[in-house]
């Protein structure tokens, strides 16, 4: 049986993950906020899209690479 990519336990974290640092951007001051608070929340929206990203692909290599770039994203956070 195959699982919703809603159900990945590694995609739940990631969304708790960019949902507290939402949370933590938004009390920056606004200078903070703008500058490297932007780049923060982007980049950890960023893993679990590619996540999400991976699930939906067919191939091997495209799964992979997707992958890379969640992780790329974790490293940047």
């Amino acid at each position: 049986m195959a699982t919703a990519f809603e159900d990945l336990r590694v995609l739940q974290e990631a969304e708790k993950i960019a949902d507290a640092v939402w949370g933590i951007v938004s009390e920056w001051q606004q200078f903070a906020r703008e500058t490297m608070g932007g780049q923060f929340v982007r980049a950890t929206d960023s893993i679990g899209a590619n996540i999400a990203e991976c699930y939906g692909r067919f191939h091997y290599g495209e799964k992979l690479n997707f992958l890379y770039y969640a992780r790329g994203s974790l490293f940047e956070t």
